[in-house]
């Protein structure tokens, strides 16, 4: 009796973790030869989570229920981004065949370029302020190796911009929430005639490794950080708990000062929100603004922005050009249709949580 309750209870704990988890295999080969490219890089981006491949060009990576972009990338090849989660049917092996990066397109662009020979030296701290950010988390950030960048500066009757690309992995240390973050930086770039910066690339985060007192203050640390944070509005719009979170929501109607917002009362209405078994789809169009009241905006950012001092709530605008689906670990797409100004932009990667974080 005692044998068959242990199997029993060993059964109900199989089946309880891969309920909360789902498993992604794969194989990554060269494109022309189809030979395996062993000790390719795999991750779920903006995740802790990533492995690489063996001699085969094989790799399995166990995922936390919800949504991720899965990177597959090889020093010369160029990467391979797609989007996976629990809610997809269970598939075989994956296969990803991966395309060398043309060399001679490279020399091209270097040859046509305007690329600044001491770009670091010029752009450095206005590349950090725009990237890494200018919160009080930023200044605990330290960026490793800032020879990888390179500095690309236009200025003409069309354009006004500074472009920033990698050569290698950007290695950022967060010492105030204790990540190492290795970022795949495609591209940065800040329009002088807008002052809008935008860049693409792919974070991953791997825990600091520290005294039992240190991970304390970086729990704190990422509390902090995660209220109020876009991390968190999602995933309470998820859980349909974002009013009760300290959320509220507004459309907004006009343009600039004379914006006038209308409160959504109710965020779960059926003709604006849609849940299944493992998704939500929120059918936003146009402009709303999200305040979050259970946490004052941090002083500098008042500062900045020359906000009264007595301002009580963090506020973010939000564009949405289309609806979005939302994961249930907060991941949500296509990102691109949705652009937010205000708090959220303020904190950049210094602020920056995996999407495997649970607040506690």
């Amino acid at each position: 009796m005692k044998y068959s309750a242990f199997l029993f209870a060993l059964l109900l704990s199989i089946t309880a973790y891969s309920q909360r988890n789902f498993l992604i295999m794969g194989k990554v080969i060269d494109s022309t030869t189809q030979q395996p490219l062993n000790g390719a890089s795999v991750f779920a981006q903006n995740t802790t989570y990533g492995t690489t491949c063996n001699n085969d060009g094989f790799f399995a990576l166990k995922l936390p229920n919800g949504g991720y972009d899965l990177v597959i990338s090889y020093t010369g090849y160029e990467k391979r981004s797609i989007r996976v989660s629990n809610t997809q049917p269970a598939t075989d092996t994956l296969v990803f065949a991966l395309n060398q990066v043309s060399n001679a397109m490279e020399e091209v662009a270097v040859v046509a370029s305007n690329e600044v020979p001491d770009g670091w030296v010029k752009y450095g701290k206005f590349f950090f302020d725009n990237f890494i950010g200018t919160t009080p988390n930023a200044s605990s950030c330290v960026i490793l190796n800032p020879q990888a960048f390179r500095f690309f500066y236009t200025k003409n009757k069309k354009r006004h911009r500074l472009k920033v690309t990698a050569s290698q992995d950007v290695l950022i240390q967060n010492n105030a929430l204790g990540y190492l973050i290795r970022y795949q930086l495609d591209s940065f770039s800040y329009d002088y005639n807008t002052n809008i910066s935008q860049y693409t690339g792919y974070p991953f985060f791997i825990e600091t490794d520290t005294v039992a007192e240190v991970k304390e203050e970086y729990k704190k640390n990422r509390a902090r950080t995660y209220l109020g944070s876009r991390l968190h509005f999602m995933t309470s719009l998820y859980d349909s708990i974002a009013a009760d979170e300290g959320f509220v929501v507004e459309k907004l109607e006009g343009n600039g000062k004379d914006a006038k917002g209308q409160v959504i009362e109710n965020l779960y209405d059926s003709s604006i929100y849609v849940a299944d078994s493992n998704t939500v789809l929120v059918n936003w169009e146009g402009r709303y603004r999200i305040s979050y009241k259970s946490v004052n905006p941090d002083k500098k950012f008042l500062q900045e922005f020359k906000l009264p001092e007595d301002t009580r709530a963090q506020v973010t605008i939000l564009d949405v050009n289309d609806s979005f689906i939302i994961e249930q670990n907060g991941f949500f797409y296509e990102q691109y249709d949705v652009i937010n100004t205000g708090y959220w932009a303020w904190k950049k990667l210094a602020e920056a949580l995996p999407y495997d974080y649970v607040y506690e």
